[in-house]
């Protein structure tokens, strides 16, 4: 009788903990986008960094391409996704090695919290930084380019775009990091694997912004869309043996 007692209360139990393993790993993403965005807000080092590199490179493209609406309007696509590669780039790079160079990383894997919920931390805190950068660069562009980038579509693409290249950029930056050479390390490693997400965000960009019909763009925006998912989990897999090593 006791028995059959003790075993439905320890299944109880068991459900009363889910939910909170669930808050409290919820709980240790949010402090870690907390801290890194208060760091930020307080030093603004790395957000100026980024939008100050990203405006650099579009004022340089419009000087350098001399062209007429119809050809500028071509090369659009192109010209904010190379903006926004080496922007997210110079963020990710700058994002880990001061939690280096500061202590912070080896702090937060001390912490009694699931790794994973430190990547996704700092994959968020991340994408926070470089939406912010885009949502800047984009009518900073329309009006250099005499271009309307006030797409639904392509504000869309944007944010599957820079999702897939944060979730693949946090992973590598952490393991970049480590080395000696991490300032060049991270492009060595990080351009190759984002070739997929790159070039379907160019592809994708460039349908809204010439009106093609929606079955030329979805191939690209699927393509977006299953890279998101696959390295989001790839990543929760890896980094736990990514920041061991």
């Amino acid at each position: 009788m006791k028995k059959s007692l003790t075993v439905p209360a320890a299944a109880a139990l068991e459900k009363q903990k889910q939910p909170s393993r669930v808050a409290g790993f919820l709980k240790a993403i949010l402090a870690v986008v907390w801290k890194d965005l208060a760091a930020e807000l307080r030093s603004r080092e790395l957000l100026s960094a980024m939008l100050v590199f990203a405006l650099l490179v579009i004022l340089i493209f419009n000087f350098a391409l001399e062209l007429d609406l119809p050809t500028r309007r071509s090369v659009t696509s192109g010209v904010l996704w190379v903006t926004f590669a080496f922007a997210g780039t110079l963020g990710l790079n700058r994002s880990m090695a001061i939690e280096k160079d500061r202590g912070c990383l080896d702090g937060l894997l001390l912490a009694p919290v699931d790794r994973s919920a430190i990547y996704f931390g700092k994959a968020i805190s991340n994408l926070v930084f470089m939406l912010i950068v885009e949502a800047i660069v984009l009518p900073a562009y329309s009006l250099l380019y005499n271009t309307n980038l006030i797409n639904p579509g392509l504000i869309g693409v944007t944010i599957l775009g820079s999702i897939g290249y944060v979730a693949v950029g946090t992973l590598l930056a952490s393991m970049a990091v480590q080395t000696r050479t991490r300032d060049i390390m991270l492009p060595i490693l990080l351009f190759p694997v984002a070739i997929p997400v790159l070039l379907a965000s160019v592809k994708a960009s460039e349908g809204f912004l010439q009106g093609l019909a929606g079955a030329e763009i979805m191939p690209w925006v699927n393509l977006l869309i299953v890279y998101d998912v696959i390295f989001i989990a790839v990543a929760f897999m890896t980094f736990d043996s990514v920041v061991e090593e």
